[in-house]
């Protein structure tokens, strides 16, 4: 039996939770006591009452919730406000994203914890646990690159979709992946002139077969700034698993893109693949920078919170049982997952990254 604690987010404006009741309830039934922060499934639209309901204990703040919980389990990184309260002997199962935050790193170092990072665990090459929030990543961009086009929102007012006798808004994706392949899926069925780069040819035979109106191209460097040219939304989707993103799109490509186009860039929580972008988040999600707008947000997906959590929750359940369980060394997805263990950097896109 473990004690689980589930904190409130206090990131600005993330109203995901790390567990929903449902999932609570199953952890209940194997056994385990279950600590939940009041208010903290507000926002995805889950009372206390729903957890009391599962079996969950409720406690009165964030300090009780993680003095009773030894294994942590929430959705962002721990912010200023979290890492007070995270003790050497927590077992810390969350998005992470360590590569471009040495300061968090740091942190988690000199606590002494173990961390495991849903975005790192690995399974048959895939990443169950980045999947679904890579999906409504990718569609979050598309919804929210088509509302800052607007001109009441400093965009160049555009329709992606446009109507007849008017040109199709044209995107541009940097990446072919789960959120590239989400956000493709998404502007062509607006009716967008979409095209998508990518290195990996099956990756650019799927985007293909999205529609009709998505083009797939190799990302040579020369083809991305031709297309950025006529680019009115560009989204960047890339991803290299644990590490820091590579800068795709230069300032220059930047500053040769229509006056008031937009930028989206879901590849910031690992540094950003735009050279001109910096984090965001829903307090102040847009910034302008050289006549293009940029949009950073760090947690993309938490806009739409119920959706979010009931799609997280149902991919981490089954390996929260692991952890649970005690079982963190017996299955190869886990082992890749962790990041850091006991003051030492353990993934070795980490171990890369922080070489003197």
């Amino acid at each position: 039996m473990v004690r689980i604690g589930i904190p409130k987010e206090i990131k600005p404006k993330e109203g995901r939770v790390g567990m929903i009741p449902h999932a609570v309830a199953d952890l209940v039934h194997a056994g385990h006591e279950v600590f939940v922060q009041k208010g903290a499934g507000l926002l995805s639209g889950f009372s206390d009452k729903h957890y009391s309901q599962a079996g969950a204990v409720l406690c009165a703040d964030a300090e009780e919730t993680y003095a009773k919980g030894d294994m942590i389990v929430k959705v962002k990184e721990p912010v200023q406000g979290d890492l007070s309260y995270l003790e050497k002997r927590h077992l810390l199962f969350c998005y992470l994203h360590l590569a471009p935050n040495p300061e968090l790193t740091k942190s988690l170092l000199d606590i002494g914890l173990t961390a495991v990072a849903f975005e790192t665990v690995e399974e048959d090459g895939l990443l169950p646990l980045l999947k679904p929030m890579s999906q409504i990543a990718g569609r979050v961009s598309i919804d929210a690159g088509s509302h800052y086009l607007h001109q009441s929102m400093g965009g160049r007012g555009v329709l992606l979709g446009g109507v007849p006798g008017t040109d199709r808004g044209h995107v541009v994706i940097i990446g072919a992946g789960v959120a590239g392949s989400a956000a493709a899926a998404t502007a062509a069925s607006m009716g967008a002139q979409v095209t998508v780069f990518d290195n990996n040819e099956e990756a650019l035979n799927r985007a293909a077969l999205i529609a009709d109106n998505v083009t797939a191209r190799y990302a040579y460097k020369a083809s991305i700034a031709e297309a950025l040219e006529d680019a009115d939304l560009v989204v960047g989707a890339v991803l290299l698993v644990g590490a820091k993103a590579p800068r795709i799109v230069t300032r220059e490509m930047v500053r040769a893109m229509p006056n008031k186009s937009l930028i989206v860039d879901i590849s910031i929580d690992q540094g950003g693949c735009v050279e001109t972008m910096w984090p965001t988040n829903y307090e102040a999600p847009v910034f302008e920078e050289e006549g293009v707008l940029h949009m950073g947000v760090t947690n993309m997906p938490g806009a739409v919170p119920r959706t979010a959590s009931q799609a997280l929750s149902g991919a981490i359940l089954p390996y929260a049982q692991w952890l649970a369980a005690g079982e963190l060394d017996q299955h190869a997805a886990l082992i890749k997952g962790i990041n850091v263990r006991s003051g030492k950097i353990i993934h070795p896109a980490l171990v890369d990254c922080f070489k003197p």
